[in-house]
């Protein structure tokens, strides 16, 4: 399987689901900087030097997933409206807490292997694959659905990246990796099962 890692200014400002208006237009692009050599920081890791540089970029590729994940829990959380408010509000701060460790894990691995853990909000904006968590919504079923999409994907780049990792020989990161796989697809189950009769 071919690794990349996807920016996202090459595409087109994405749609919101469920209610047809398009997502908030966005700021006008930054000036294209060409892309710098990684500094890499001194490491007695016996990954080699070129594996290491790979699993990095992608690591901060999946850091930017879980940053980005982190801000749509926290956007069904604080906006959440309905008969099941208390509920939901709580579900949505819970699965927010669990993903702020999944966003130190990702990124203390990157540093573990010598890397700089890119996790600014352009750097989340400019990777990040997820999709746009509309933020229109106020009603509890409106929240499930685009939180449920949110940690759907966000599951199945973990996944790519175990892929990945295991490719790369890096046990390490595809355990991490592995961990917060297992933990995403909990989180999907809770929330999706206010879907579900």
């Amino acid at each position: 399987m071919p690794r990349t890692v996807a920016p996202r200014t090459s595409r087109t400002p994405r749609q919101s689901r469920g209610n047809g208006a398009k997502s908030q237009p966005r700021a006008p692009e930054r000036a294209s900087r060409a892309p710098a050599a990684p500094k890499l920081y001194a490491t007695k890791n016996d990954l080699p030097e070129k594996a290491r540089v790979e699993v990095i970029g992608l690591l901060n590729q999946r850091l930017a997933e879980a940053i980005d994940l982190q801000t749509q829990c926290k956007q069904a959380h604080w906006n959440v409206k309905g008969p099941a408010f208390i509920a939901l509000h709580k579900l949505f701060d819970d699965v927010n807490e669990d993903v702020e460790e999944y966003v130190d894990l990702i990124a203390e691995r990157v540093v573990q292997l010598g890397g700089i853990a890119e996790g600014t909000v352009g750097a989340v904006e400019e990777r990040s694959t997820l999709p746009d968590y509309p933020l229109a919504l106020s009603n509890g079923g409106e929240h499930v659905a685009a939180l449920s999409d949110a940690l759907a994907t966000f599951g199945r780049t973990m996944r790519i990246g175990i892929e990945e990792m295991n490719e790369l020989e890096d046990a390490g990161s595809a355990d991490t990796l592995t961990e917060i796989s297992r933990g995403v697809d909990k989180w999907l189950w809770f929330v999706e099962a206010h879907q579900q009769s």
